[in-house]
């Protein structure tokens, strides 16, 4: 690590008068693995879609291997794969064949380059068969085998394990920690849910109302719990309630302070110790939160 591939400054975004993204600053080295952390509606996809070039830039900069991203957009998009929200997928044909599509576009990307994506995403046993025929699971990792056919150093995913099983998720964590240890790439990965990506993140930036919260090092963040066990610490928009177990994370909660009625939920035990006094609709001592979510993960 120590190459810097992504690096956004100031990032401010309006929308006519209302301002959606305020003051946004990260960066992204070669072999790092950010989590980009938010509830929905925080500016997630707005930051993502600013740093892809797909919507303007109200003031800041965004620069991607040096080049900016304004100025100088083919140099700067050149070496990036991007999922932003859902794959583009001929659902009509076979996943080879929507490979094969996308390398066309591509200088040099031959039937070797298509082959190697394919046994890295681990779809070699169905890459013949229709992409209707797919799971969802298998069409998201088909999604990030064509972002990353032109071997890219900076790999952008959008909430990619939205509606994935716990075996789906699993899958995408281990292919994403194999594209950053072997192909040293970059990897910006969304999520409303910390839970999922602090198994396999390196850092995490947390954003609420287009704000960062927190930017740091997972270890440190994890760190940052630990350092009073027992007892409620506090940062900006962060909760942690470390109750003595060795993965204090499992216990961090990002609140939506703008909506008095619902929490917006980024992750916690099934069973929290202690509600914030301010919060009536948070889960009581005791009380089962996978019940209470009733199978919509990130929202009380």
């Amino acid at each position: 690590m120590g190459d810097v591939v992504l690096k956004c400054e100031h990032l401010h975004k309006n929308f006519g008068k209302k301002e959606i993204l305020k003051d946004v600053s990260l960066e992204l080295e070669k072999g790092d693995i950010l989590g980009f952390i938010g509830p929905n509606g925080a500016g997630k996809t707005t930051t993502i879609k600013l740093i892809l070039g797909l919507q303007s830039i109200t003031s800041g900069t965004v620069k991607i291997n040096g080049y900016d991203i304004t100025s100088n957009f083919t140099n700067a998009i050149r070496n990036v794969g991007a999922i932003v929200e859902n794959p583009d997928l001929y659902m009509y044909l076979t996943g080879y064949e929507n490979l094969k599509l996308i390398a066309n576009l591509y200088k040099g990307v031959g039937k070797e380059r298509i082959d190697e994506v394919v046994k890295l995403v681990k779809l070699e046993n169905r890459i013949n068969d229709k992409v209707s025929r797919y799971s969802l699971g298998m069409r998201q990792r088909l999604g990030i085998a064509q972002a990353i056919l032109h071997k890219p150093n900076l790999l952008i995913l959008d909430e990619p394990t939205n509606g994935l099983d716990p075996e789906g998720i699993k899958e995408i964590r281990e292919l994403l920690k194999d594209l950053a240890e072997k192909e040293e790439m970059a990897v910006l990965i969304s999520s409303h849910n910390l839970l999922e990506l602090e198994t396999f993140c390196n850092k995490i930036c947390i954003i609420k109302n287009g704000k960062v919260m927190e930017t740091n090092k997972i270890e440190d963040v994890k760190n940052i719990a630990k350092s009073k066990p027992g007892r409620q610490k506090y940062l900006p928009g962060l909760w942690f309630a470390p109750s003595g177990r060795e993965n204090p994370l499992s216990h961090l909660a990002l609140l939506d302070a703008s909506s008095p009625e619902r929490g917006s939920f980024i992750c916690a035990d099934r069973k929290m110790q202690k509600a914030p006094p301010e919060r009536k609709d948070f889960p009581r001592p005791g009380e089962d939160v996978a019940q209470r979510q009733k199978g919509e993960s990130g929202t009380l």
